[in-house]
């Protein structure tokens, strides 16, 4: 607040706060120097965390790794796909959705999205037939139908993976987002819904794939006995498969424990928050947010909006541009430099394929954060600035 009462544009950049109860723990962890997971013979806070993410979830298994990433790429190890197995993913998603693709030796194939930032379920059913798998970035919360991904994934026989990287809290009717497929992954990096920094957990009711995936991690020697439940499985594969040492550590999983209880409420606020905001930009004739889906409950922690009408890319710039000086960063997906969300920028894909839909959704699409612990000034405030920084462009 500023000193003459008026409403500061907010820090909507600042992660979510470590609880209290973390310090205590991490004190004891840095007295201790037990930070490596498999040091303690049991209830390390690493397999601890497993245990409660899972029933958080309501999966049988979990397995926490150094990032999200690091749990797709272990996603598609664990499936044991051939070399260039080719891997059905969103044209909408994180570069590193197809880095994690190319680094387990697959073939990333790219799916149109369609102006509500899902899956256009059209071009999945034609791109099926010779896919080995499936991998679907529920991107910014965005839920794709996946009554229709599940149904034409399970008739073809092709497993799937959840990157619910940026989906912890969202339901897709009775269900769970990341225990729908074969494998859910999430991450808890400090811009998503659970702050650690860094650090991922993959989830699975498949005992197989957690065994394959929990020795691969790095669980050398005998230290997969700290898992419980698939001795059988560990047995088997023991000294089998190559270790990839992806492991989380102590320190990671003690930040991220206390905040387990906190998901709820998180998601309550960020709800309200989207939709309060979502409702003042859908009353002009220039911003839209698509609606979720009807089966879809979301935990979102930023906001995603079209601009809709004749705009051109200068207005688009422009729009960006009257926004920052009013204080609010924007980003349309497709106008900013180097933006790693935007397909034609994996060059480490080579050509980029021919995907209009989706390149016209990133001309036109935004992006804005909206932390939870947001105060509704501050959302005014932010709404504010978008629509008049809209006015101002399309004026231009």
């Amino acid at each position: 607040m500023a000193p003459d009462g008026q409403t500061l544009a907010p820090n909507v950049y600042d992660a979510e706060p470590i609880p209290d109860a973390a310090r205590a723990e991490i004190d004891r962890l840095l007295t201790s120097g037990d930070l490596f997971r498999y040091t303690a013979p049991a209830d390390a806070p690493v397999a601890l965390l497993e245990v409660e993410f899972a029933n958080l979830l309501g999966a049988r298994y979990a397995l926490a790794v150094s990032s999200c990433s690091a749990a797709l790429f272990l996603s598609l190890k664990a499936l044991d796909l051939p070399k260039g197995a080719k891997v059905l993913i969103p044209a909408f998603t994180f570069a590193a959705v197809p880095s994690a693709v190319v680094h387990a030796d697959c073939a990333p194939v790219l799916v149109e999205v369609g102006q509500n930032y899902r899956v256009d379920m059209a071009d999945f059913a034609a791109k099926l037939p010779g896919a080995d798998a499936v991998m679907i970035s529920h991107m910014r919360g965005h839920t794709s139908d996946m009554d229709a991904i599940m149904a034409l994934a399970d008739a073809a026989g092709v497993p799937v993976i959840e990157d619910a990287a940026h989906s912890l809290g969202t339901t897709w009717g009775t269900r769970n987002i990341g225990t729908i497929g074969r494998i859910g992954c999430f991450s808890f990096q400090s811009y998503k819904l659970v702050n650690a920094g860094e650090g991922g957990i993959m989830v699975t009711d498949d005992p197989e794939l957690a065994a394959r995936a929990i020795i691969m991690s790095g669980a050398y020697e005998q230290n997969w006995k700290k898992h419980p439940g698939l001795q059988n499985s560990f047995g088997h594969w023991q000294n089998k498969l190559p270790l990839y040492n992806l492991r989380m550590q102590n320190l990671s999983a003690a930040v991220i424990r206390p905040q387990l209880p906190l998901v709820a409420e998180r998601v309550a606020k960020g709800l309200a928050n989207h939709d309060y905001v979502a409702g003042r930009l859908n009353s002009t004739t220039t911003l839209h947010v698509p609606p979720a889906l009807p089966q879809e409950s979301r935990a979102p922690d930023s906001i995603q909006f079209n601009l809709i009408g004749d705009w051109t890319d200068a207005q688009a710039t422009g729009f960006q541009s009257a926004a920052k000086a009013r204080g609010v960063s924007v980003q349309v997906f497709g106008l900013s430099d180097g933006n790693a969300r935007a397909f034609w920028n994996w060059q480490f894909l080579g050509d980029p394929p021919d995907l209009p839909q989706t390149r016209a959704m990133l001309m036109r699409a935004c992006d804005v954060r909206l932390p939870a612990r947001l105060t509704r000034p501050e959302l005014d405030y932010i709404a504010d600035a978008l629509i008049d920084a809209a006015t101002d462009a399309c004026n231009q």
